[in-house]
């Protein structure tokens, strides 16, 4: 790892501590705030700094009442530039896993795909960075047929690792043409958690700004844990309020399974979450 990115990785450390002192000191002032705004009794925890809570809570503005967290850091770019996405594979990749990496890079535009051959996670990633690219997205399989896709952000993270279910890729339609590279609309349904709205700016900060006459949209749609991804394009006939859709595929399944505050190769690197499917309550929770 250069050096570069070793200091700007202690920096971001450093931030981060410092981030959950004022994350606590940011809930104590909207629990005031709140009990004021309310007119109901102070919480206990809260009386013997009541004080000073109220001096701090005064001083407060619009903009300083708002938390300032390193994921505003991490995506600070998004929507002022493009999004610039390499696209590669697990080594010694199989027919299969090729051509679904071929799919992934038409679905994310600006997107390049590359042949991973030989080259190591440290290499490989040296070598995004050096090229400036936003995002890393590794496609892997077990048995020759795709089960994980990895989403890498640059140039300190977060990563993603998500499995893939039910995959149906274009290759395995018959009769569909070329797809569309339109920058598409995005809708997503049911991520509400705070998990959930993590994993949404993963996903959503891969696609570039789209234009308002753009007739592709990429849906991603949470139930029960299960974020379904379709491809369709819609076509509007004049005089008419019904819309046609077309699938383009592929679609697929997928099951966040990790998130870590770090790129691919940070060993080191903090997880922010795992999934935790044999605890007694995993049938009870909703994660997104």
């Amino acid at each position: 790892m250069r050096r570069s990115v070793i200091r700007t990785r202690k920096e971001f450390l450093e931030r981060k501590q410092h981030e959950r002192v004022h994350e606590a000191i940011h809930t104590r002032k909207e629990q005031f705030r709140h009990a004021l705004e309310t007119a109901t009794p102070l919480p206990g925890h809260l009386k013997k700094d009541a004080l000073a809570l109220k001096k701090f809570t005064e001083l407060d503005d619009a903009q300083t009442r708002n938390l300032t967290t390193t994921v505003d850091d991490e995506y600070a770019s998004a929507g002022r530039e493009d999004p610039h996405v390499l696209v590669t594979t697990s080594r010694n990749a199989s027919q299969k896993l090729l051509e679904f990496a071929k799919e992934v890079r038409l679905i994310v535009p600006n997107a390049v795909r590359m042949n991973r051959g030989n080259l190591s996670v440290h290499q490989l990633m040296d070598a995004a960075r050096k090229e400036n690219y936003t995002d890393v997205i590794v496609l892997q399989e077990s048995q020759g047929v795709p089960d994980s896709l990895i989403v890498s952000h640059l140039p300190l993270g977060p990563t993603v690792t998500f499995t893939i279910h039910n995959l149906v890729a274009r290759h395995d339609i018959d009769g569909v043409g070329t797809m569309s590279e339109q920058y598409p609309h995005l809708i997503f349904e049911n991520f509400s958690t705070k998990l959930g709205l993590r994993i949404k700016d993963v996903l959503r900060y891969l696609f570039p700004v789209p234009k308002p006459d753009a007739s592709r949209v990429l849906t991603f749609d949470n139930e029960n844990d299960f974020i379904s991804f379709r491809h369709h394009t819609f076509k509007k006939e004049k005089g008419k309020k019904q819309v046609e859709l077309t699938e383009v595929g592929p679609r697929f399944e997928l099951t966040p399974y990790r998130v870590v505050l770090g790129t691919i190769e940070m060993a080191d690197a903090e997880t922010e979450w795992v999934l935790q499917p044999y605890m007694n309550t995993a049938k009870k929770r909703r994660l997104l």
